[in-house]
């Protein structure tokens, strides 16, 4: 049985994609608009940061190198899930006849 295949692994994963999914939208929406957009509509000043016009450059960066780990993350769940189903097919059931 390899680390891949214990089963708390699949739940950690779940909760650290989660967290970064929730730090992601965070993120995303302390940008400044771009141009009214739905900043505007919900009544947001378009052109103004709360931290400044130099902050807007890492926020950019912040919410790529993110959106890279969340992504990358997602293709690590998704091959422990495939991984743990896999060795599941390939135990035998208890009490089976064959």
């Amino acid at each position: 049985m390899a680390l891949w295949s214990v089963w708390w692994l699949s739940h950690l994963l779940n909760l650290i994609i989660i967290l970064v999914g929730l730090f992601l939208m965070l993120v995303v929406l302390i940008q400044r608009g771009k141009g009214g957009g739905l900043a505007g509509a919900f009544g947001g000043v378009g052109g103004s940061s709360p931290f400044g016009s130099r902050a807007a450059d890492q926020f950019v960066k912040i919410t790529l190198w993110v959106a890279g780990v969340w992504v990358l993350l997602i293709m690590i769940h998704v091959k422990v899930v495939k991984y743990d189903s896999r060795e599941l097919e390939e135990q035998p059931l208890v009490g089976s006849v064959r």
